[in-house]
């Protein structure tokens, strides 16, 4: 790798199970000395795999350590090898390495010790990118009496290394800001670094850098400072801001037309912006905001710095959003950015696509700042349509990326008129949107020499999906039924015209007679029309399926015409879909023509059709089936599953040369559609019609789940295919329920595949109120739960099984709703909780989920239905479960909620929160507040994370609301105090 590479290099560190040696003592002296020095001296606890133990790197490299910390030269060839060694496999066991190095509190010194020896780019790179994850992520191991010495070694660090590489400022820089955000008595921290490095000109670039990235660091996710310091922070910034503002106008008019500065001075008065706390009014007579559209407005500017000034005045719009409270500033803005026209047409005549985008950017801005105005006063003051106008000229330009960049906007502006609902407003703006999609027409046609059908992944296909969509959102205000009118009378086989005539007849759900004409037109087209026009036509007529319901003469001739493109390559999966379509809408018409699509189905494979499209037509004959007489249906879904069944069994009685038998997924996936879509109605004491056919396929089903027991995603999709059969047949698979259930605990004992607890889920919540089910499925629970509390209970097992964690709960909930005194009663109750309990803390979306709802529905089965004669029982052993875990269950949840989980699963939280508290409220106070004494009231830091009013007042919200939304908002609010 060379020097250029490392600019663009981002050191990869890898988790895993590695220790390093303990240390005995520190040999060599760095520039944290004193009290940080002596701190870490006194540290030796750092975990030893062995007395001695080897590191090898690669080939040429073969070093040990005993005892102590890594020797300083080893850390030095271990860095060359992540950078320079040719060997990938020494490379990564550099990056291990290195990165349990990072983890470690040697990483402190040795860092500090690489930075002041800068012998090279890439260990000052890696020492720096280490001391700023330490500052991020690992501030707490280091005493408050540390904490200036760190500072003042990293400011050391930054003077010294200004000259070596941008990206280590960069992260010296990083580690400043997050330290000083951190570092509660390091007070006024950017009034302390401009009044020391202000007069001097060499130490203006890093100065610059480190007040551009402490606005940013404010909200990174990355720290955790807690909303009283983030707010005290905020204070602190708007105080000195003008501070800044006046540094960065004086540091413009020393430098002259240093480009790089120039470049630093935006990037950094930008981020003043974004993060919000920039007066107004003296930004808006401020000379900075002149030279930024000088700048804008000049043609020989330079593409970066064109770039870094549009980004800055975008960032203004953004800032000043709300107009009204801005106005001086917003009016300076608005001014300005009108002047940018003729800069604009510069750059298209000098195809500068990079410097047309950036307007593109800033005109869109505008106009999403300005958006209220122009809709409340259109062609007044600020709401001057001219903005549209430079948005309109944008989507004129060949390249369809410009007109893209306006897309949100015009969203935006559509959904206002529409709230708003006014005639004349909307027709003040009819015509802009008139000349959009003109534009977006043009955009959206293929080259004249284009061949085949474009693909719809590709960045035009993606453009073509957004113009849909955009066209669907603003059609109202041309009228959408005018506008189709005129599509239909000027209908040619342009490619927009069929797509435009596609989204809009979604729009209309009434028997339009011109639907029906279109239609006819349609499926008249001749086969010599262009690919893309024939396959842009077929999804017209799979949309159109609801005309074909309500006009059933037009059903033979769009069967016809769909068929001719299912033999067609290209367009048969495009077909496939619109019969699919077609099956769904008009079940009752087509039950006539289910023989046809079972003669479909029955040479599936001999068309060119993509696997989800191979699907969809089953799905759709399936759906055929279930409308046909009762008497019909068992021969018919015969008939349909043979194929799949006689595929299965053929692979079984292979034998492969490696010893592996064929995938039999595709005929698994295939069944598994025919059984979830085939759902006849059957009267009460009528036999299921397609019981007997899924106890005729369950050997074959049962032999390939044994065939392929080890591979967990075909036994994923053999209990999928089995979900859907017993889903539709019901208690009518109850000569399936033993052999099923034997055979799922037996190999799970050997290959704990979770989808065996999804499937046993299904099982409990059709069979779980028979009485005579109950104890055998709550042996099959028990069964599974052994060996799964085995895979969690392993290091992290909840973190690297979360779908082992989704299922488990979602069969212990199931036994909740069907049968929870029988659950409540057995032994295994209590360890399903102690589990639910370490389990809350788990950060994975459906993991949460299902936990959550377990508590949850758990603790409501002791006051819900309280009407039936077992609810005494309930309330009893929930009871029981609450005196016995409810404090842990609430301590944890406070600190999961604080420190573990995202917010969107604080709403879960509540709800069980609230059903505790509904369940015995004064028992719950007091358990919430022994919780609340538990959290920790300082950051490391020293900075207050939460104030005991702050306390008080969230116990107070909580044990007083009365519906469990307010809950929530309590949560919200509060666990932003440590986030």
């Amino acid at each position: 790798m060379t020097l250029i590479d490392i600019d663009v290099f981002v050191l990869v560190t890898v988790v895993l199970d590695v220790s390093y040696p303990s240390s005995k003592k520190y040999s060599a002296k760095f520039l944290l000395c004193g009290p940080l020095l002596k701190f870490l001296w006194k540290n030796e606890t750092f975990p030893i795999k062995s007395k001695t133990e080897t590191v090898n790197f690669n080939n040429n490299l073969l070093k040990s350590m005993e005892g102590g910390k890594p020797n300083l030269a080893l850390v030095y060839q271990a860095v060359q090898a992540l950078y320079h060694d040719p060997d990938p496999a020494g490379k990564e066991r550099a990056s291990v390495w290195l990165g349990e190095l990072q983890r470690s509190m040697y990483a402190w010194e040795i860092s500090d010790q690489l930075l002041q020896l800068k012998q090279d780019v890439e260990s000052c790179y890696f020492a720096a990118q280490t001391m700023k994850m330490k500052i991020q992520t690992s501030f707490f191991e280091l005493p408050p009496e540390t904490h200036n010495a760190l500072r003042d070694s990293l400011l050391t660090h930054i003077q010294n290394l200004k000259d070596l590489s941008p990206i280590i400022v960069t992260q010296l820089a990083l580690a400043i800001a997050d330290l000083a955000l951190q570092m509660a008595s390091w007070k006024g921290c950017v009034h302390t670094l401009i009044e020391k490095y202000n007069n001097d000109i060499s130490s203006m670039p890093f100065l610059i850098e480190i007040l551009t990235v402490l606005p940013e660091e404010v909200h990174s996710r990355s720290l955790r400072i807690g909303a009283n310091r983030r707010t005290e922070i905020i204070e602190d910034l708007a105080y000195y801001s003008s501070t800044v503002v006046t540094l960065l106008t004086t540091c413009v008019e020393k430098t002259g037309n240093d480009e790089k500065m120039f470049i630093k001075v935006f990037r950094c008065l930008g981020s003043w912006f974004n993060l919000g706390v920039l007066d107004s009014n003296f930004m808006a007579s401020n000379q900075l905001l002149m030279v930024l559209f000088q700048v804008l407005q000049r043609d020989e500017t330079s593409t970066n710095l064109h770039e870094a000034a549009s980004d800055c005045v975008c960032s203004a719009l953004y800032a000043i959003e709300n107009v009204d409270t801005n106005m001086a500033l917003a009016l300076q803005l608005f001014q300005g950015v009108l002047t940018l026209e003729t800069a604009y047409h510069m750059a298209v005549a000098r195809e500068d696509l990079d410097k047309v985008l950036n307007y593109c950017r800033i005109f869109t801005e505008l106009c999403e700042t300005f958006l209220e105005t122009t809709v409340r006063s259109p062609g007044q003051g600020m709401g001057d349509l001219r903005t549209l106008e430079l948005l309109l000229i944008c989507a004129g330009h060949p390249q369809y990326e410009v007109v893209e960049i306006s897309f949100n906007f015009w969203y935006r502006l559509g959904e206002h008129l529409y709230k708003i609902n006014d005639a004349a407003l909307h027709n003040i703006f009819r015509p802009y949107i008139q000349r959009l999609l003109h534009c977006l027409a043009r955009h959206c046609q293929l080259d004249p020499d284009h061949e085949g059908i474009p693909e719809d992944t590709d960045d035009f296909g993606e453009f073509r999906m957004r113009v849909s969509d955009l066209v669907k959102d603003v059609i109202f205000l041309v009228g959408s039924m005018e506008c189709f009118s005129q599509m239909y009378s000027t209908f040619t086989n342009e490619l927009f015209v069929l797509m435009l005539i596609r989204d809009l007849s979604l729009s209309f759900r009434e028997n339009n007679p011109t639907l029906s004409e279109v239609l006819q037109q349609v499926v008249l087209l001749p086969e010599s029309v262009h690919m893309a026009v024939r396959y842009t036509s077929i999804e017209l007529v799979g949309e159109m399926s609801e005309v074909v319901d309500r006009n059933p003469r037009f059903l033979d001739p769009v069967l016809n015409y769909l068929m001719k493109g299912l033999r067609e390559k290209p367009l048969a999966s495009a077909a496939a879909k619109a019969i699919h379509n077609i099956c769904s809408v008009c079940r009752d018409h087509m039950a006539q023509h289910f023989q046809g699509l079972l003669d479909i189905a029955r040479s599936l494979d001999s068309f060119a059709l993509s696997t989800e499209a191979a699907v969809g037509l089953l799905k759709g004959t399936a759906l055929v089936l279930a409308r046909l007489p009762l008497e019909k249906i068992a021969e018919c879904l015969s008939d349909l599953c043979a194929v799949q069944v006689m595929a299965l069994k053929k692979l079984l009685a292979e034998e492969s040369p490696n010893g592996k038998s064929a995938d039999p997924t595709v005929w698994l996936d295939r069944l598994a559609v025919i059984f979830r879509h085939t759902n006849p109605i059957v009267e009460n004491g009528q036999t299921h019609p397609c019981q007997k056919v899924i106890q005729e396929i369950w050997p074959v089903l049962s032999e390939t789940l044994n065939t392929h027991q080890a591979d967990n995603r075909i036994v994923e999709r053999c209990c999928r295919c089995l979900r859907f059969a017993v889903r539709c047949v019901g208690k009518g698979s109850a000569s399936l329920l033993q052999p099923l259930v034997t055979q799922m605990v037996s190999v799970y004992q050997v290959y704990p595949h979770s989808c065996f607890l999804y499937l046993g889920s299904i099982l409990v919540d059709e069979y779980g109120m028979e009485e005579g089910c109950r104890q055998g499925l709550l042996d099959m629970l028990q069964a599974l739960c052994m060996p799964t509390f085995q895979l969690l209970e392993q290091q992290n097992g909840l973190r690297n099984h979360p779908d082992t964690v989704d299922d488990l709960f979602r069969l212990a909930t199931r036994f909740v709703q069907r049968s929870p005194v029988t659950l409540l009663s057995s032994s295994i109750i209590v360890h399903i909780i102690q589990c639910a309990i370490a389990a809350t803390s788990l950060d994975h979306r459906d993991a949460n989920c299902s936990v959550m709802k377990f508590v949850r529905d758990l603790i409501h089965t002791g006051v819900a239905n309280d009407h039936e004669e077992d609810f005494e029982v309930r309330k009893q052993l929930i009871g029981q479960a609450m005196e016995q875990h409810g404090q842990q269950l609430i301590t944890q949840l406070m600190h999961s909620c604080c420190f573990c989980l995202p917010p969107y699963t604080l709403p879960d939280v509540a709800e069980v929160l609230w059903e505790v508290m509904v369940f015995d409220r004064p028992t719950f106070c007091r358990w919430l507040e022994n919780a609340l004494k538990g959290l920790p009231k300082e950051t490391s830091g020293g900075a207050v994370t939460v104030t005991h009013k702050q306390l008080t007042d969230f116990h107070k919200q909580v044990t007083s609301a009365e519906e469990c939304k307010q809950v929530c908002w309590a949560i919200r609010e509060f666990t932003r105090l440590f986030r």
